[in-house]
């Protein structure tokens, strides 16, 4: 497994090896010991989610500010562009964001560390979306950032996107609580 740094402090790309022939490919999408070796990050994931967007479907700013979560994402089938932004105060990166182009083709997957907001907006017609999460879904402390909010300036790569109720009254970065 190749890991590559991003400019967001603890936030990784993780490139599998892949094994292809002719008669299609083999990879290894999750080992604890080879993620532990690669990142020096020990953890225990306790719950995999996965969703299916259409092409310009919006999903987040997500976070819990309590209970928060560790995300391992990635792609298996289209493409997205996958947006996190740090949420912790004592991080030297905080209130900044990072995006990487996950899909299908590039097998690339996404570690996004707790104490950050995660969303991604579909790039292809439709994606299959995997994540794995390092605490369980608490509804009462999810929290949402608007994903326009101009003082984050993301550059989304998909103008207009589709985005539901929850996701468009999201709160802009000054007034959403915040981790240590």
């Amino acid at each position: 497994m190749k890991v590559v740094r991003t400019a967001l402090n603890g936030c990784l790309i993780l490139e599998p090896q892949v094994f292809s022939d002719e008669r299609g490919e083999f990879f290894e999408s999750f080992s604890v010991q080879k993620f532990r070796n690669a990142t020096g990050v020990l953890l225990n994931f306790v719950q995999d989610n996965q969703s299916l967007s259409r092409a310009k479907v919006l999903r987040g700013l997500h976070y819990q500010i309590e209970q928060p979560q560790g995300k391992l994402v990635r792609v298996v089938s289209g493409s997205v562009w996958d947006v996190a932004v740090d949420l912790r105060r004592s991080s030297p990166t905080f209130a900044q964001w990072v995006g990487v182009d996950l899909s299908a083709e590039n097998q690339r997957m996404f570690w996004v560390p707790p104490g950050c907001a995660h969303g991604f907006v579909v790039t292809s017609e439709s994606a299959v979306f995997l994540y794995k999460t390092t605490d369980y879904y608490a509804p009462a402390h999810e929290r949402t950032i608007s994903w326009s909010d101009p003082s984050l300036a993301i550059t989304w790569p998909v103008p207009d996107p589709i985005v539901n109720a929850k996701d468009a009254a999201g709160l802009v970065f000054k007034q959403a609580p915040t981790y240590q």
